[in-house]
Parts: structure tokens; C-alpha cells; sequence
């Protein structure tokens, strides 16, 4: 079945996970896994965009992560910092728009400019949105509209009969990203990890035994496939 024939789902979420394993498999440092994992992420970006995707979300980096040995977070905010600092160009001119979501308080000012940069320069491309949840929970994300939502109630701004699932929707990270329509994990596990709780409603899920670095186009060639071959009723009508 060729891809030009199939139903591509619009907002695809992968969490990017066995980088580790991936490299103590290769007798590397942990942080070599990592390396060649922003590596695939970029060509599985490109084909996505290319396959017609229009949302492509990651997770890079959670908000239990920081609670890991010192050592390994400052290599991976370092490995950001370089992503950030020589990719910023492939991404606009590849006209790739480019998102963080996340708590970015926690992260430094210099990885926040940088951040801030690529945003604003990519903000009119309109190619796939890459967004890449960092330093991010899907339970926080929804703390964090919550707290927004209370604050507009407390103010008078808002009454409490007037919060719906649209309003929540407006106050998560990034409320310009659509329900998520597919949800991909590497490294054999199976489980959503925390990772995008409240757009995952109706996804559909798939699990890869491949690890990350080791994740192809082909691959995501065969989870859109598949994504294609599920009937998604959203329990209005009774399957038979």
C-alpha cells in the first residue's frame, strides 16, 4: 500500500526512547546514544513533513529527568545547547516551525535565548511544527491549566460553569497543537510514560521494539500504515 493512498494522521507523537541502551549496546558513553538519537530525529522530521504530517511531537527530556545523576543532565542540556546552536539554520531554511513545551523556567537563560531565537525566526515557515516537550509532564501540563484557569475565576475574569474541555485546551503549553491522532514509542515499552495525557485521548498507540537510534523511515513508514488500517470511532458508533 503506498503512503499517497492511506489517511495520514496529522499529529504524530513519538516518545524517543532507548538512546541509553542503544548506546551501551556499542560500547559507548550513554550520551553517544543520545548524539546519534538527535540524528534520526532530524530525518524522521524531513520524511515526516515530507509524508504529510503536519505535527510531529517529541519527548526529549521530562520533568522527573531532572531528578537523574547531575552528570547525565548536564550532558544532555549540553548536547540541547549545541542542537540549538547548529541546527537553527537546517530548521528554518528546511521551513520546519520549531516549538518547545515544557516548563522553560527550569532551563537555563542561555538555552531559553536560544530557544526564544529559533521560535520567532521559524514562527512564519509552514512546514511540520516540530515541537519537542522539554522539561516536560503531561500531569504538570495540566496542573499548569488548571492553576491559569483558577486564577481567571479568582479574578472575576471567568465563571466556573464557563470551564470546558475547549477552555483547558487553550491554557495547555501549546494550545495551537491539535488532538493527537497517532502515538509512537520506541524500546519496547508500552506504556505513555506521562507524555501528552490530555491530547492522547483518542490517539492510537503503537509500540516499537526498535531503539530510537535505531528507529527508520521506514519504520514510521510502517506505524502510518498501520495507523491507517485502525478504525477510529471516538465511541460514537458500536464496532461488529
Amino acid at each position: 500500500m503506498a503512503l499517497e493512498t492511506i489517511n495520514i494522521p496529522q499529529h504524530v507523537a513519538i516518545v524517543l526512547d532507548g538512546n541509553g541502551r542503544w548506546a551501551k549496546r556499542q560500547g559507548l558513553p550513554v550520551i553517544a546514544g543520545h548524539r546519534e538519537g538527535a540524528q534520526v530525529l532530524k530525518a524522521i522530521t524531513k520524511h515526516a513533513d515530507q509524508c504529510g504530517v503536519k505535527f510531529l511531537t517529541v519527548f526529549a527530556f521530562s520533568t522527573e529527568n531532572w531528578k537523574r545523576p547531575q552528570g547525565w543532565v548536564d550532558e544532555l542540556m549540553a548536547l540541547l545547547k549545541y542542537y540549538l546552536k547548529n541546527e537553527a539554520k537546517e530548521i528554518i531554511n528546511n521551513n520546519i516551525k520549531f516549538k518547545i513545551i515544557g516548563r522553560r523556567e527550569q532551563l537555563s537563560p542561555e538555552i531559553n535565548q536560544l530557544i526564544g531565537d529559533i521560535e520567532n525566526k521559524s514562527a512564519a515557515n509552514t512546514g511540520i511544527t516540530l515541537s519537542i516537550a522539554l522539561s516536560y509532564g503531561g500531569r504538570d501540563e495540566i496542573v499548569h491549566a488548571c492553576q491559569n484557569i483558577a486564577a481567571l475565576v479568582q479574578q472575576g475574569q471567568l465563571q466556573s460553569d464557563q470551564i470546558d474541555e475547549s477552555l483547558v485546551s487553550t491554557h495547555l503549553f501549546n494550545p495551537d497543537l491539535p488532538p493527537l491522532d497517532l502515538f509512537i514509542r520506541t524500546s519496547g515499552e508500552m506504556r505513555v510514560s506521562n507524555f501528552l495525557l490530555w491530547q492522547l485521548a483518542y490517539a492510537e498507540l503503537i509500540f516499537s521494539s526498535k531503539l530510537w537510534p535505531d528507529f527508520t523511515k521506514d519504520d514510521l513508514d510502517q506505524a502510518l500504515l498501520e495507523f491507517s488500517r485502525r478504525d477510529r470511532r471516538y465511541g460514537a458508533t458500536i464496532g461488529v
